[in-house]
């Protein structure tokens, strides 16, 4: 038996919080990606140590960014792991 899909809500009340969900998705899907990143470009050592320091404080301030976001909205980060049916989840799981 498959779970039940989970859809948007689309009620006016709770049209800005789907809407920061969707949006955090996005946000979610281009972090982990930008990370894959930067680990592949440091395991290379294409980069200067600055560039190093600096891509892995960006990084942490996104993710400190995007908690208090998800708090605000009152979302945990599997919220942001939208299911895609029969491709499964849309982020990977971590």
């Amino acid at each position: 038996m498959t779970p039940p899909r989970r859809r948007m809500d689309l009620e006016p009340d709770t049209v800005e919080r789907d809407l920061v969900k969707l949006v955090l998705t996005v946000v979610e899907l281009l972090r982990q990606l930008m990370e894959r990143q930067a680990v592949r470009r440091f395991d290379q050592g294409d980069l200067s140590e600055e560039q190093e320091e600096r891509i892995g404080l960006t990084l942490m301030l996104l993710d400190d960014r995007m908690a208090e976001l998800r708090d605000r909205y009152g979302l945990r980060p599997e919220d942001l792991n939208l299911d895609l049916g029969p491709l499964g989840p849309l982020l990977p799981r971590e």
